[in-house]
């Protein structure tokens, strides 16, 4: 199913149904007072202190929140996002190493590899400590068989989702949750990143980026393993700083992931296979953790339709933790990104499939880069 087809959908229907009306609704009607910790009782701040604490514990590098989030759907599975987070956040752990892998090494310089991973850490970042208290505050409310989420605007959660959880508590809509911590996450980067000037203007304006955006650089893949083969399975995204885009991406992911039918291998597949951010995870006959190449050899196309020409070594796809140290990050940015009701057309439930056969262009991507990397040898 194309894009233009979920525009139409969102955009171009007449009714509302009775879950997102009501939605619609509240959140018309909401005007909650304000309130911070000084207001709570005090087993409500040991609450709140407790999960900040814990969240900032657990917010260190990319491997320690994508680890965070498989544990806790593991824990409470009708969280679904926590599982679309946990393999999205796989790829951005793909994409921080593919800086210092075979490739990307070879086209973009020291000082550009630096702005893109400061990027991508802090999406990566700032996402963690958006959500991850909202899923702690979750296992308190049940672990306490009382709804908490009075408490959100106290840990900088938007009002938008205050509405959302109170809902999900009354009526367990999953797939409504999810969606709607799409919506949430990506509208909470939209300012802070996408918008922020610093990186519009090391990152977003950059011929790099758009290079990036040219090769179809921006893909999500899903590994699984079918019997003994590895598979994989994903979407592209052509327009990364589009909000609306990164919105449908992500509606198109949870289709792939939980309405598919290869829905139970993604999670059995990353149970095997912790994640390192080395590619060689999900596709060790291609990639290698350890850098096999000679150095000052001349660079050689290696790979057609995702194998290895014959006697070629594998691409180097190093893990995190040896390719970029952790950062101290500055607090996040104050502010609520909700200001309008009509992001619930988001929420409307789209029931037909969307294909997520990725293989051959993620293949052609491999190609397309090693010509690249050839292309500039040749200019200098």
């Amino acid at each position: 199913m194309g894009i233009s087809c979920i525009k139409r959908k969102l955009f171009f229907h007449n009714k509302l149904s009775p879950s997102v009306k009501e939605i619609k609704k509240d959140l018309i009607n909401f005007y909650p007072p304000p309130i911070t910790e000084t207001d709570l009782s005090a087993e409500e701040q040991e609450i709140v202190h407790h999960i900040k604490n814990k969240t900032t514990k657990k917010n260190i590098n990319n491997t320690t929140r994508t680890r965070c989030y498989l544990d806790y759907f593991k824990q409470f599975p009708e969280i679904h996002w926590a599982f679309l987070g946990h393999m999205v956040s796989r790829n951005g752990g793909w994409n921080m190493t593919d800086l210092k892998g075979d490739l990307l090494s070879k086209l973009l310089s020291v000082e550009e590899q630096n702005n893109f991973f400061t990027f991508l850490e802090r999406g990566n970042w700032l996402i963690f400590q958006d959500v991850y208290p909202q899923l702690l505050l979750y296992q308190e409310s049940i672990k306490r068989k009382n709804n908490l989420f009075h408490l959100l605007p106290v840990i900088g959660v938007s009002m938008f989702m205050e509405i959302i959880w109170n809902h999900f508590w009354e009526h367990g809509d999953e797939y409504l949750l999810s969606i709607a911590l799409v919506i949430n996450e990506q509208s909470y980067l939209e300012k802070r990143v996408i918008q922020n000037p610093h990186y519009q203007n090391t990152v977003i304006d950059t011929l790099e980026f758009k290079l990036q955006d040219f090769l179809s650089l921006n893909q999500i893949l899903f590994p699984y393993t079918n019997g003994k083969e590895i598979k994989i399975i994903g979407q592209t995204i052509h327009h990364f700083a589009s909000l609306h885009d990164r919105i449908l991406l992500g509606i198109r992911l949870y289709k792939v992931l939980f309405e598919g039918e290869n829905s139970p291998d993604f999670f059995k597949w990353a149970s095997q296979h912790p994640h390192t951010g080395s590619r060689r995870d999900y596709w060790p006959q291609l990639f290698n953790d350890i850098n096999e190449s000679t150095p000052g050899k001349v660079f050689k196309r290696r790979t057609k339709n995702c194998r290895l020409k014959p006697g070629s070594h594998r691409i180097y796809s190093p893990k995190l933790k040896y390719a970029w140290k952790n950062v101290e990050h500055e607090e996040a940015e104050k502010g609520d990104w909700y200001s309008k009701w009509n992001v619930v057309s988001y929420l409307e439930k789209d029931t037909q499939k969307v294909d997520g056969d990725i293989l051959d262009e993620y293949c052609e991507t491999l190609e397309r880069l090693e010509l690249a990397i050839l292309a500039k040898e040749t200019i200098l």
